[in-house]
């Protein structure tokens, strides 16, 4: 967003409308000494010769490096065109109006933004987007909740990202409700079906799964959605990598009733941790209770087509503990982004990236198994990371960071808690990650085996 400087004339009408002399007398409240302390002694000015220079300097001692990492945030290449729509000065704002009738343009990409996802879940109805994939799945337990009334027992693959379910926890702790119980994984890193039979009676909610979860492998959603049927209990798929689900059978035909997912692979870049966007997508009978704001198309009485806010008032996600939702506003410049990108990228262009994504993670895994003798950690089928055992343990991972190489998420820093996972190494490749990239992987795990 620009900035533009008050000028000394814009300060000193400003002071004559206030009634004060100088800026100083304005702030003469403030103690002397604290003043004192709040000036910032900033050198001269340089010139924008002078400037591109100094950052020429500052960037050329970074040092490259070559990162296998993901764990839920993932690195993509985000087309230019994608950022340069995103900076027009009609989308400077990323609060959902309340006055649709003179924002129709920012009610059109969020209503684009809804179908899209809905498309890409398998699903009726997808709201404005949500503040990333963490909070959108806490907010789907609340929804199960609320749907399900009496019913209070949450049963969370242990698959399920680890923060994700720390974020769940914290929002489930002030809601008076819900019980989370956590289903474990089989030998091949998917939910252990049985134990998530044995577990289920006419008194759970909700039987969330990971799709794909944080091992990276694709969970049986179909399994474990006909299995909550059986009780009655709602069906939730949870991605981390939202890009799987132009590759993957869709959650809504797998039999999810609602489907979570952090979209920031679909064109947002990693900013060093955010921001993500949540996606959010529900079948028809429950729009009712889905959280977020929601737009939909009518048209005026000349049959002019317009789109509005729908199904919900701004006091609906206000009410406190009534609410459908205490999350007000979406994320509107990273909604935009996604949606974009996504035009961009078409049908069989994001299909085709997916397929992408797939073919370099297996290609990685067959040249660890060939050269370095390391198998995935799980038999189960994964997109586009997988887990390893970690050879030569935290020594040879710190080496390698230092050789310019990041080989992946060690799974203990996310998951300190499950002691099983202590020695996981999680490697991640995209678009992004050429055969030299390997070759780089291969050759640190080569010294650690002479080590």
């Amino acid at each position: 967003m620009r900035f533009v400087p008050h000028t000394s004339g814009d300060v000193q009408l400003m002071l004559e409308r206030i009634g004060v002399a100088s800026v100083d007398e304005l702030l003469e409240q403030v103690p002397a000494s604290l003043r004192a302390r709040a000036a910032i002694n900033l050198p001269l000015g340089l010139s924008e010769r002078e400037v591109a220079g100094r950052l020429g300097e500052l960037a050329a001692a970074n040092s490259p490096l070559c990162s296998f990492q993901g764990a839920g945030a993932y690195r993509h290449f985000v087309p230019a065109a994608v950022s340069e729509l995103m900076k027009r000065s009609e989308f400077a704002t990323a609060y959902t109006p309340y006055q649709p009738e003179v924002s129709q343009g920012t009610l059109q990409v969020a209503f684009e933004f809804q179908t899209y996802v809905a498309a890409l879940c398998g699903l009726d109805v997808a709201n404005s987007s949500m503040y990333d994939g963490a909070s959108a799945f806490a907010e789907s337990l609340l929804m199960a909740l609320r749907i399900s009334r009496k019913r209070e027992r949450l049963l969370l693959s242990a698959g399920i990202h680890p923060e994700y379910l720390a974020v769940a926890r914290s929002y489930l702790s002030g809601y008076g409700r819900g019980v989370i119980e956590e289903i474990p994984l089989g030998s091949d890193g998917r939910s252990d079906l049985d134990a998530l039979e044995a577990a289920l009676d006419e008194d759970v909610a909700a039987v969330c799964t990971g799709y794909p979860n944080v091992l990276g492998v694709i969970d049986d959603l179909a399994s474990a959605s006909r299995l909550a049927k059986r009780v009655k209990a709602l069906s939730i798929s949870v991605s981390c990598e939202a890009l799987a689900l132009a590759l993957l059978r869709s959650p809504g035909s797998c039999g999810a009733d609602i489907a979570v997912a952090e979209g920031q692979s679909l064109g947002l870049p990693l900013s060093y941790g955010g921001p993500g966007v949540g996606l959010f997508a529900a079948g028809r009978d429950k729009v009712r209770q889905m959280p977020g704001r929601l737009v939909g198309e009518t048209v005026d009485e000349k049959g002019r087509r317009g789109y509005v806010l729908t199904l919900a008032t701004r006091e609906q996600h206000i009410r406190r503990e009534k609410a459908t939702s205490n999350i007000c506003t979406n994320q509107g410049l990273a909604a935009l982004c996604v949606t974009v990108y996504l035009g961009l990228a078409g049908r069989l262009g994001l299909r085709a990236l997916a397929e992408e994504n797939t073919r370099k993670a297996h290609r990685l895994a067959q040249r660890l198994q060939s050269e370095a003798g390391l198998a995935p950690a799980f038999s189960g089928p994964f997109f586009n990371e997988f887990a390893i055992r970690m050879p030569g343990g935290m020594p040879w991972f710190e080496r390698a960071v230092a050789a310019g190489v990041i080989p992946g998420v060690r799974l203990e820093a996310i998951a300190p808690q499950r002691p099983e996972w202590r020695d996981l190494l999680l490697i991640t490749a995209t678009e992004c990650t050429g055969e030299a990239d390997i070759d780089k992987l291969l050759r640190c795990l080569t010294h650690a085996e002479a080590a």
